[in-house]
This record gives C-alpha cells, sequence and structure tokens, in this order.
C-alpha cells in the first residue's frame, strides 16, 4: 500500500509537533511549536538535489567556522525530501536605511573570510562535493544554468566570452544565496542559513549576488533609483559579465517573455563595464524599466 505520510507527519513523529506552515516559491517551512526546530520541505526544482546539497554543506560550513543551523534529521521519499534544522535566534538584517545596510554588507564580507579560502581540488559546480572527470570552466557552470532557449538570443555568443574572463579565479566555496534575510543577527552572533544553493566558483558569484539582489529589491520595494547606496554596494569585488549573466539569470527565470525585454546593447554595456558604481546605476536603469513592464520580483 502506498504511504500517504507527508514530509511534516513523517518528522512530527520524532521533534514535533509543528506550527502553521510558511509557503515559499521553492520550499515550505513549518516551526516547532516550542521554536526548537524548523521543518523544511524542499519544492520545484531538484527537491532531492537541494535537499542532499544543503544537509551536507551545512555540516562543512560550521568546520569553516561560520554559524549554521545543526541539521537534526533528513530524508526523501514518496512524500517528499525534508530536513529539519535546529532552530537559531536572531533578526534578519535589514537594508531599510544606510546603516543597516552597511551592516549587512559588513556581514557579507565578515562571512566570505571564512568562506571564499581556495581550496586542493576545487571544481566549478553546484554542491561542494569533489567532482569527477572533466571539470567545468567556471564560465562554462554559469552559462550551464540557462535554460536551452537561452542559446539562439542575440546576446549568448558575447556573454560567453565576456565571462571567459573569470576562468582564472580562483574556485571557493559558495553560500550562493547571501541575501538579507539569511543573515541571523542575535546580538554579536550572526547566524549563516539556507544553503541549498551552495556551490563552488570564484568569489565574485557571491558577491555579485548580494550587489543584483540589492539593488533589484529595493528598487521592487520602491526606493528611487537615485537612492540605490551605490557607493556601499562598490566595497564588494565587481565583475560586469557576472552582473550581466545574473540579471539574465534573474528574467530567464520569470514569465517566459521576460528576457526579451532586455537588449543585447544592455547586456553589453553591463559585461564590458569596468566601473562599478557606473554598472550599478545601469542595472538600476534596467530594473526600474523591467518593473515598469510588470516583471514579477
Amino acid at each position: 500500500m502506498r504511504s500517504t505520510m507527508t514530509p511534516e507527519s513523517l518528522a512530527e513523529q520524532e521533534l514535533g509537533p509543528f506550527g502553521p506552515a510558511v509557503l515559499k516559491p521553492f520550499s515550505r517551512t513549518r516551526f516547532a511549536t516550542d521554536r526548537s526546530a524548523m521543518l523544511k520541505v524542499y519544492l520545484g526544482i531538484d527537491p532531492e538535489g537541494r535537499r542532499r546539497r544543503e544537509a551536507a554543506t551545512v555540516e562543512r560550513a560550521g568546520l569553516l567556522g561560520i554559524s549554521v543551523p545543526a541539521v537534526l534529521a533528513t530524508g526523501s521519499g514518496e512524500a517528499g525530501a525534508w530536513t529539519v534544522f535546529q532552530a537559531v535566534d536572531g533578526t534578519p538584517c535589514s537594508v531599510g536605511t544606510r546603516k543597516t545596510t552597511a551592516e549587512y554588507i559588513g556581514h557579507v564580507v565578515a562571512v566570505s573570510a571564512r568562506l571564499h579560502r581556495p581550496f586542493a581540488g576545487a571544481t566549478p559546480g553546484s554542491g561542494w562535493r569533489a567532482r569527477r572527470g572533466s571539470p567545468a570552466s567556471p564560465s562554462g557552470f554559469l552559462l550551464d544554468q540557462f535554460s536551452p532557449r537561452c542559446r539562439w538570443l542575440p546576446w549568448w555568443a558575447m556573454l560567453g566570452q565576456a565571462l571567459q574572463t573569470i576562468d582564472s579565479h580562483p574556485v571557493v566555496h559558495l553560500h550562493g544565496d547571501l541575501k538579507p534575510a539569511h543573515f541571523l543577527v542575535d546580538g554579536e552572533h550572526v547566524h549563516v542559513v539556507d544553503w541549498e544553493a551552495s556551490a563552488c566558483g570564484p568569489a565574485v558569484l557571491d558577491y555579485t549576488d548580494v550587489a543584483f539582489h540589492l539593488v533589484r529589491d529595493l528598487l521592487y520595494e520602491g526606493v528611487p533609483p537615485g537612492r540605490i547606496p551605490v557607493d556601499l554596494v562598490t566595497w564588494l569585488p565587481f565583475s560586469g559579465p557576472v552582473l550581466a549573466w545574473r540579471l539574465l539569470l534573474w528574467l530567464d527565470r520569470r514569465r517566459t517573455q521576460d528576457i526579451d525585454l532586455v537588449t543585447t546593447h544592455d547586456v553589453h554595456r553591463l559585461a564590458v563595464e569596468a566601473q562599478a558604481a557606473s554598472a550599478y546605476r545601469s542595472l538600476a536603469r534596467i530594473v526600474t524599466f523591467l518593473r515598469a513592464a510588470g516583471v514579477p520580483r
């Protein structure tokens, strides 16, 4: 007989009871009623791969001296892929003011100092596991994340050539999603959560992700382009080609037609820009246009 138990009911037998579910685009989470644990069920894209990647990465990140939530249990089956993490105290970082934005970027830099250390045998790819066979180049790893249709778009060859500049960068451990909500500040302690997007690659991938999300999210929250704290974002290492790639990846994962709103000129302008401040201002103009055109955040 096929089991009808859900991931929640399986975990609840040992670590529950859990409270109401919070649904996100790619996960469903529930906190234990005593706030001691959090159950995460992986949804959407490759749930089992994301489960295995996050469980393995959290353990290794702790060994690097980064404060992470312990994995209490994890599993998968007909009911789905899930992990129960020990709950950690803390308040998510804010970017509501210039002061809090500076503090957030400071946390990024501090965590990255532990995370972005080159290590022997590192090859680009998802997760921190050792890879066999012919390793992908960093630029190839990034291009492989696009849907197949992007190969026929007019900017494809230009972007591929521009991204080759990162192939000489050291390959390091990456968090993959260092946004403010994933830093929980508890006094002098900072906990880093949500490691399912972990990967290996050049450190500039993490930094560009931080910069892109900061610019995009502030604009979608109604902050005028001229008030985006570009000068604070320039504290982070910069790559124009990676910034162009991150913009396009966002659009590729939205509605089918959204990526056609960006012109080859837009992509080229970001990819060849050598000055971080100018690139982020160009990004702000592009994202402002996309928001007005109805592209979902």
